[in-house]
């Protein structure tokens, strides 16, 4: 990250040369492929049980190699693709409505409405912002679309006397929490349910409860800082440093009719996939087809007219790509040790090791082990895609709950966003605000900390109230 002042000493060039996702992903799917012939195979029984496929206990068998050959290695790739086309696919169609909402002005509208209402009241806009953004983090998953309202958010921070970082973090902690919450988020948690065959967005109410501790944790943190800040600026951690971007006043777009009908569209969409989900058992091709009609009423009711729509759908597709095609590489990886036949090996060693932690405290394990994935791959459909695969017959193996499994990768993949140098859009909205890394790990510490501690107990929680 390039830093606007020449004479501090903190440097981030380090952190740009870290391997890039997919490097990382192949590395990965080369490492399978050579495991395949060092690995002795074996095998698990599989039964089938209400709707899930599940392991035979003390049923796991050597078996004869089969190493998987070089040319094995690259056609996995393609087969990792379109073995997660369904997911894939689903991904590129949320992102392409997201697209064409942002296209009408609805997001920009609504958060200079919300300023202008509150910017009288002061501290009050810090949490009214924070909920404002959290909603699209946890419904949508919105990460990456952040960082074009970091901008707004630092201008309204300056102008009510606190800094760059309070304007930072009102923007992009609320869409974490939400994102780490992720009640309805597919690219965390329907990815991850739909790979541990479980309904999807099941145990919604348990997460809502989490996230809620998520968002009250964050606010509080921001608006102790800036409170802090208003009585002492030398208390700013970006005194003397002070680089980010104002957005224009003059470019606020008004809150008009035709952006509250786009909102309404907006919920009401949301509202009949819910209930499609929780009453007609929806899954991810019914829910895309909700989100490509959300998508043609917005446009059309946001003026977009029909080829501004479909430039917007486009362009929206287009900003999800990464973490799509993520998906299909790190199934690729599935597809190796799946074709090496030392998937159910791996999963008989993690168990083994695993197991000799306390019962209680093995779903811990199982999250810190998530922590440290996410360091390498940032992505989270990506890590789930990698993950789940393991931790599902494992869950199953050491008489886990599956949705413990998946929360444990929800929260480890969700915490590390906000600190983990690997992170793209943080990196991203960093280099927008000019806040040096290390600065905002000086801030953001604490947070990490809370959100850890709350979600280990959350998932001691969830062991124990045996949520399914």
């Amino acid at each position: 990250m390039e830093q606007k002042d020449t004479s501090n000493s903190e440097k981030t060039a380090p952190i740009s040369k870290v391997p890039h996702t997919y490097a990382i992903l192949f590395a990965m799917i080369v490492l399978a492929a050579l495991a395949t012939y060092f690995v002795s195979p074996g095998a698990f029984e599989r039964v089938e049980q209400d709707g899930r496929t599940l392991l035979v206990e003390d049923s796991y068998t050597p078996l004869e190699a089969s190493p998987v050959t070089p040319f094995e290695m690259f056609q996995a790739i393609p087969t990792g693709l379109m073995d997660s086309a369904q997911i894939v696919f689903y991904i590129f169609l949320v992102g392409g409505t997201f697209g064409v909402i942002l296209k009408t002005g609805t997001i920009d509208a609504t958060v200079y409405s919300l300023i202008g209402r509150l910017q009288s009241k002061g501290i009050y806009l810090i949490p009214a912002m924070m909920i404002v953004f959290s909603i699209p983090g946890a419904t949508i998953g919105m990460s990456e679309e952040i960082i074009i309202f970091v901008p707004i958010g630092i201008a309204v921070a300056k102008a009510l006397g606190y800094d760059t970082i309070t304007g930072t973090a009102m923007v992009s902690l609320g869409a974490m929490a939400g994102f780490v919450g992720g009640m309805m988020n597919p690219f965390t948690v329907g990815v991850a349910q739909s790979i541990a065959e479980l309904p999807l967005f099941s145990g919604i109410a348990f997460r809502f409860a989490v996230f809620l501790l998520f968002l009250g944790s964050a606010i509080w943190l921001v608006v102790r800082y800036a409170l802090k800040v208003t009585k002492d600026p030398s208390a700013s951690l970006m005194y003397g440093f002070e680089s980010g971007k104002q957005a224009s006043a003059q470019a606020a777009p008004r809150f008009s009719g035709r952006h509250a009908c786009v909102l309404a569209i907006i919920a009401v969409g949301f509202a009949l996939n819910m209930y499609g989900v929780f009453q007609w058992d929806w899954y991810l091709t019914e829910m895309a087809a909700i989100f490509i009609i959300i998508g043609f009423l917005v446009g059309l009711t946001g003026g977009l007219g029909v080829n501004g729509m479909f430039t917007a759908f486009t362009d929206g597709m287009k900003m999800v790509t990464f973490g799509a095609l993520v998906v299909g590489f790190a199934r690729a990886i599935l597809v190796v040790m799946e074709q090496g036949q030392i998937m159910d090996t791996l999963v008989y060693q993690l168990s083994n090791w695993i197991s000799v932690i306390p019962s209680q405290l093995t779903v811990i394990g199982m999250f810190i082990l998530q922590l440290i994935i996410n360091f390498f791959i940032p992505s989270g459909s990506g890590q789930a895609a990698v993950t789940m695969p393991l931790m599902t017959p494992l869950a199953d193996m050491l008489d886990i709950q599956r949705q413990a499994a998946v929360l444990a990768f929800q929260y480890g993949d969700g915490i590390m966003n906000t600190i983990n140098p690997t992170s793209a859009p943080l990196m991203a909205f960093l280099a927008i605000a000019g806040i040096p890394y290390l600065r905002w790990v000086k801030f953001i510490w604490k947070l990490v900390v809370i959100w850890f501690v709350i979600s280990a107990i959350a998932l001691l929680v969830a062991v124990a109230l045996n949520i399914s």
